[in-house]
């Protein structure tokens, strides 16, 4: 029974990263009119599963085996796992925090590593590098781009009336791109814990994975793809390609060496970077870097703490670690609720003398 809750856990979580974070690859192309929603949603389902089969086994070892060793995944351990990962979204959902799949993945399996002291520390700071360089070096990506296009010569070309078939047949085929990098980084964060307590096969787990995925982000994506498309801001064409280009290139090449990243974060960081280059320093607001910090921070804290407090409280059955837990995950909600609510206190007016 627990490894059939546990899988079903392992796929409802899939369809979910599905239905977000891959679902917005295709943002732009379908933004920007290239291409209609129902195909939008199909190319990003095939391109996604064919990244998971193509190229997810080596995430899937790391977040299986690479962070903790894969002892320490019983078929319990690795549905708490799954669980507290799901819960972490579900309650930043609720606080309106957005938060990293892979960042809350990896945290709810170091929340494991550390009631059983078995995390790998070396690799473990090797990922939280990655989780802070790739975005930087998205920005500096996007910001070179952007200076490359405002070349005279350069820009005639794109100008031309000529440009824009190619142009958008670049768009399509960078979300696609997306999607598949996607594919590579996000099924791992689904079947990782599964793989690593020997509950399916690393192929069995990719197949199933990228499958609902793919089915997450074809059937629930329509709302985020709408979002993303035409409710946030627009983008020229070639800055389309930019962003899908840059994030979909990192996140492959991390893939490749079996590190799970924050595509969002990644992208988030690309649309920076084109800012900076076309407004100066004032587009780096302070509330843009907060939240990107904010999210980096809280996301695999989170999942951290749900999952140490799970495991103590229903694997190990000891209630004394969950007291101090418990005051951690309150006062950490606790700030940022205030944090997300404060606003500048404004003087009631006086009240008139009454008069006698």
């Amino acid at each position: 029974m627990l490894t059939i809750t546990a899988i079903v856990i392992g796929l409802f979580f899939a369809m979910n990263i599905g239905a977000s974070g891959a679902a917005a690859s295709m943002g732009i192309a379908y933004g920007s009119g290239v291409v209609k929603a129902r195909l939008a949603l199909l190319l990003c389902g095939i391109a996604v599963f064919l990244g998971a089969w193509l190229g997810g086994g080596e995430v899937v070892k790391t977040i299986g085996s690479g962070i903790v060793p894969s002892s320490t995944f019983t078929v319990s351990i690795a549905l708490i796992v799954l669980a507290a990962a799901a819960l972490s979204l579900f309650l930043a959902n609720i606080f309106g925090i957005p938060l990293s799949t892979s960042e809350v993945a990896v945290g709810s399996v170091v929340g494991a590593g550390i009631v059983y002291q078995s995390v790998f520390l070396g690799k473990l700071v090797w990922i939280m590098a990655f989780w802070l360089i790739t975005p930087i070096l998205a920005f500096g990506i996007a910001v070179c781009a952007s200076l490359l296009l405002k070349n005279k010569k350069l820009k005639a070309i794109i100008d031309a009336p000529k440009a824009v078939p190619v142009l958008s047949v670049l768009v399509v085929l960078m979300g696609v791109f997306e999607a598949f990098s996607a594919g590579m980084n996000n099924v791992a964060n689904a079947v990782g814990p599964l793989v690593g307590a020997g509950i399916v096969s690393t192929g069995t787990g990719i197949f199933w994975g990228g499958l609902f995925v793919a089915l997450g982000a074809i059937m629930l994506g329509g709302r985020v793809l709408e979002t993303n498309g035409k409710k946030i801001t627009s983008f020229k064409l070639e800055e389309g390609c930019v962003i899908s280009g840059t994030g979909a290139g990192i996140v492959t090449l991390a893939s490749v060496f079996g590190i799970p990243v924050p595509l969002t974060q990644i992208t988030t960081s690309s649309i920076i970077g084109l800012g900076f280059a076309k407004n100066g320093i004032s587009v780096l607001k302070k509330d843009i870097v907060i939240q990107l910090l904010t999210v980096w921070i809280v996301s695999p804290v989170l999942s951290m703490v749900l999952s140490y407090t799970l495991i103590h409280l229903l694997v190990e059955q000891n209630g004394y670690p969950i007291v101090a837990m418990a005051g951690v995950l309150v006062s950490t909600f606790g700030v940022l609720s205030l944090m997300k609510r404060q606003a500048p206190a404004v003087p009631m007016p006086a009240e008139p003398a009454k008069t006698k």
